[in-house]
């Protein structure tokens, strides 16, 4: 830890020698979003200003997060943490939190670095003293969008002018494309998008006028982000800045629909990811490789020539962003779900390679409650981009099986992405897929040891569990001083396993 701060304090003073030449550091947060981006060749999106950042950036057509749901992926991909490691794996509304206040992350490394550091938009991880932000600008979640474009991007233009010549970190957090899908807001998009404009996602596995219209406002708040997403660039470029500028645009998570969002399914995981890093980046180039938004720590630390925190499991993007091509490059990605909060609870963690992807249960055949959100309209908490009744009953009979074992998770699922990109093929009793099955159990039991993932113990899973099915009358959210039991039972287990 000393060796570490004196890198630190090194790292400060020469940083103030280079003044202007460490890059301005913009994020800009997309919600609820795959890739469905006319840069990744949806057919149904209008987005030309992703797109045109795309061609003037990196594009990485394989990009996931490590759990589909907002305040776990934003903990995540702001301490490079899994959520396993740093404690937040579900909502902040529901009282779930980092293990720490003190757990490293973007804000506490580069503000002493000398960089002006902001938020515009929701945080919604916990503790929020944890980010020290020098500037805070609309920090509700604004899902009805109340405030609208110019809003953000004032608070944009005030950050930037308070910063002076200090370099800058901002990330700009956008509420579309959350629930509500709202057809238009604020005159936007001014040529809406109907039902018969589109087709649902493949993943869904359902089709209707109903959820056909739904998916069209999907599509209208993703034209709405992208104006938004122009008009920001465009009060950058008026900056001055932008040629310094680090912009790294991607989605909290997938879609909410079902199979996505809340899953560790693909339409749940993987995510548009795109930087535009001028000078550095190679701009119209497409990366294959897999990568995850524990990177983005990773890359924003070596760009600003900070040394990383030695838990980061993430790998810098640089190589990727010059053209070259590692031959160390990951081979594996990592995700979990808990359900995020009571009424949506089931734990499941997955790992993903060029091919395949597995899931795994640790409590198999039990109810998966955060499947009924989407397929049962008797759910207290069923959303309208979910089915009803007579969409669910004219699905094909291996969709019909396939949102069966969504409910009912066996031990392990396997999907060969190649052949089924949307896995509704499970293949874990193929005897002609069991390499593949048990290299993977192999994979994810290794990344459990390795980042000592609390839910590799079973009675962890179990006492996690039974604590969130004793509380789907939600009564904590009265309880001022309410405290989930995990957040000290799991950094105990972790410290034990660290021991020699």
């Amino acid at each position: 830890m000393h060796r570490w701060l004196a890198a630190l304090f090194a790292v400060i003073s020469t940083g103030f020698a280079r003044g202007d030449e460490r890059p301005n550091i913009l994020f800009i947060v997309s919600e609820d979003n795959g890739p469905e981006l006319g840069c990744y060749g949806d057919p149904h999106a209008r987005t030309p200003n992703l797109d045109q950042l795309a061609a003037e950036g990196v594009r990485f057509e394989r990009a996931f997060v490590p759990y589909s749901v907002c305040s776990p992926s934003r903990a995540a991909f702001l301490t490079g943490l899994h959520p396993g490691q740093n404690g937040q794996i579900g909502l902040a509304t529901h009282k779930f939190a980092m293990y720490r206040e003190d757990t490293p992350n973007v804000i506490s490394l580069l503000k002493p670095a000398g960089y002006r550091t902001g938020l515009i938009g929701k945080l919604h991880v916990n503790p929020e003293s944890a980010f020290p932000f020098d500037f805070r600008a609309i920090a509700g979640a604004n899902f009805q969008r109340k405030q609208d474009v110019g809003e953000y991007v004032a608070a944009a233009e005030t950050f930037w002018a308070e910063a002076a010549g200090k370099p800058w970190f901002l990330s700009v957090n956008f509420p579309d494309a959350h629930l509500p899908f709202l057809r238009e807001a604020h005159g936007l998009p001014d040529d809406p998008q109907n039902g018969e404009d589109v087709s649902p996602l493949p993943w869904v596995g359902a089709d209707s006028q109903r959820l056909r219209e739904v998916t069209a406002d999907y599509y209208n708040c993703l034209a709405r982000l992208d104006v938004w997403v122009g008009r920001l660039l465009d009060a950058l470029e008026k900056t001055g800045r932008a040629g310094n500028t680090m912009v790294i645009y991607f989605g909290d998570h997938g879609a909410q629909f079902p199979r996505g969002k809340g899953t560790v399914y693909e339409g749940g995981l993987r995510v548009p990811l795109i930087v535009r890093w001028p000078g550095k980046a190679r701009a119209g180039s497409v990366r294959n490789e897999l990568t995850s938004t524990l990177d983005l720590l990773p890359t924003i630390l070596e760009a600003t020539g900070i040394e990383a925190p030695p838990e980061l499991t993430g790998r810098a993007l640089q190589p990727l962003l010059r053209g070259e091509k590692p031959a160390d490059w990951r081979q594996y990605v990592f995700a979990l779900t808990t359900g995020s909060f009571p009424r949506a609870c089931y734990v499941q963690e997955s790992v993903r390679d060029e091919r395949y992807r597995l899931i795994s249960s640790p409590r198999p055949g039990t109810r998966n409650l955060d499947a009924g959100t989407y397929l049962d309209p008797e759910h207290p908490h069923h959303v309208v981009s979910g089915l009803v009744s007579e969409e669910r009953a004219s699905v094909s009979p291996e969709v019909e099986t396939a949102f069966r074992r969504w409910e009912n998770p066996p031990r392990y699922e396997l999907y060969d992405l190649e052949s089924d990109p949307n896995e509704w093929e499970n293949l874990t009793d193929d005897p002609d897929h069991a390499e593949a099955k048990a290299r993977l159990v192999a994979a994810l039991e290794a990344w459990q040891e390795q980042i000592r993932d609390p839910f590799s113990d079973r009675e962890n899973v179990d006492a996690f569990v039974e604590e969130q099915l004793d509380y789907l009358d939600l009564r904590y959210r009265k309880q001022k001083d309410f405290r989930w039991r995990y957040l000290d039972t799991f950094p105990a287990w972790r410290k034990a396993r660290a021991e020699p």
